[in-house]
């Protein structure tokens, strides 16, 4: 551990509690004079990189550097801005990545150690940073932009958001996994830093974004609604004030009426129950349970009537399908005996079925379909027909040729 380091950070440290209110006053106020400080102590904070003077005979400033401390602790969303340089963070990342395997294939494990050590800080830094973006635009968008005032100054703050989105979702595309992954290799440690945590932050991000995006427009789009009705509002008070005497002329007794006024009488709605009305929740839940009462009784009366089916149509059905069954299976079988190509209509015709043609049709289709596959290879079957003349992908089967192979 580099012990002078360590000591000037406590000693830093220990000059921020000492003179907190100095720094929180120049924090809020924007800037603090040097009648407002005793010489030693302006001299402790400027030694120290608290303090700085843009000018020569200006006020003294706080530093970026405490601001943001100060901003991102005190979750002060007034002056906060994203600026992510992805790039930078990048290639600082891929840099550090590099030394590390480089320090562990030449067997300096304490350097080694120190690289993984830094790269361990830039990568969180870097998801730290994202989510604190993100955490920003949200603050923004929950408050409607309250640290402005008038609806001109919120447009505007809301399209430099909607900004600042796009140009970190562009920054986030710079990441490339795949060479993130080829960096890592087989290291589980850059493995875990490179490719699981950065991935992890980037789909939370991503997700996230989109819906900043949609709150935006939405945000967009009332506030520019709020900006025509105060506009319209004004422009009414400031016609009032120029012309008292106004009176609105009685359209009523012109011939040619304003379409603004030339409206319908109102129609009463139909009467519907509002599921987002707590009031009508005891009723609403009183009709479902009507309902659901219905559907059982109905259900009730299916079985009923089921049950009432006589078993000899059930049978004379069951007849009618073996007979047809059967038929196709003779079909078959004359086939093969005569070994010659034959139609199923014509099958059909000759020995003069009283089947329905296009319900035989089936029946030959589905026949050869349920077959075994090596029972199938026997038969050759090919449909004759023509393609639907209106609707395209549909054919139209006029008969069935079956024969041996």
């Amino acid at each position: 551990m580099n012990q002078n380091l360590f000591q000037s950070g406590v000693k830093l440290l220990n000059a921020l509690s000492r003179h907190s209110e100095v720094i929180m006053r120049a924090y809020l106020v924007g800037s603090v004079s040097a009648s407002d400080i005793s010489p030693k102590v302006l001299d402790q904070l400027l030694q120290l990189g608290v303090l700085w003077r843009p000018e020569q005979d200006g006020d003294y400033r706080l530093k970026g550097a405490v601001r943001n401390l100060l901003e991102g602790s005190l979750q002060d969303e007034r002056n906060r801005q994203i600026d992510t340089n992805m790039a930078s963070a990048l290639a600082a990342i891929k840099t550090l990545a590099q030394h590390y395997k480089e320090a562990l294939h030449y067997g300096r494990f304490a350097e080694s150690q120190g690289h993984l050590n830094d790269l361990r800080e830039h990568v969180y830094a870097l998801t730290e940073s994202l989510a604190n973006h993100v955490r920003l635009l949200f603050s923004r968008i929950n408050n409607e932009f309250g640290y402005v005032s008038s609806v001109d100054a919120k447009i505007r703050e809301n399209q430099l958001a909607q900004s600042q989105v796009t140009d970190l979702l562009n920054q986030i595309e710079l990441i490339r996994f795949d060479e993130l992954s080829e960096l890592a290799g087989n290291n589980r440690d850059l493995r875990h830093l490179l490719v699981v945590a950065l991935q992890q932050s980037f789909t939370r991000v991503t997700k996230e974004q989109s819906a900043v995006q949609a709150r935006l427009l939405e945000l967009l789009g009332r506030f520019r609604e709020f900006r025509g009705k105060t506009r319209l509002l004004k422009g009414f008070v400031l016609h009032s004030d120029q012309h008292p005497d106004f009176v609105p002329k009685d359209y009523t007794r012109f011939s040619q009426i304003p379409m603004l006024f030339n409206q319908a009488e109102p129609l009463l709605r139909a009467a519907a129950v509002d599921p987002n009305n707590v009031e009508q929740e005891a009723e609403l839940q009183h009709l479902v349970g009507q309902i659901r009462t219905i559907n059982r009784q109905r259900k009730h009366e299916q079985h009923s009537a089921a049950k009432s089916i006589s078993i000899e149509v059930l049978a004379a059905v069951e007849m009618d399908d073996s007979r047809l069954r059967e038929a196709v299976e003779q079909y078959f079988c004359h086939v093969i005996d005569s070994g010659e190509n034959i139609t199923a209509l014509q099958y059909h015709q000759w020995r003069a079925l009283d089947f329905d043609t296009e319900a035989w049709l089936y029946q030959v289709i589905g026949g050869y379909q349920s077959l075994d596959t090596e029972e199938q290879r026997f038969f050759a079957i090919e449909a004759t027909g023509e393609p639907h003349p209106v609707y395209s992908g549909n054919y139209l089967i006029h008969d069935v040729i079956l024969g041996l192979r």
